[in-house]
């Protein structure tokens, strides 16, 4: 894939820091936050479906493309 959209590169971003924010949390907490997680997660993964659909590229070529600019663009935000 040559051109990964804006759009999905921020909502992978998103999902991503959704994530990170789970670090040293339990309990009740820790279940809020992998719910917003998931729901994340889930609009990436519903995105790029949409996106693979609309263009007929191959859905998994453009979830690795997805991730692979994201990885390229900044650091791991569980790392910060």
């Amino acid at each position: 894939m040559a051109q990964v959209p804006d759009e999905l590169i921020r909502l992978e971003r998103s999902a991503e820091e959704e994530r990170a924010k789970l670090a040293g949390l339990s309990g009740d907490e820790y279940d809020a936050q992998l719910r917003r997680w998931r729901e994340a997660s889930e609009a990436v993964q519903a995105a790029v479906t949409a996106y693979a659909a609309d263009t007929g590229a191959d859905r998994r070529e453009v979830e690795e493309a997805v991730k692979k600019a994201c990885r390229c663009s900044q650091e791991d935000p569980a790392v910060e």
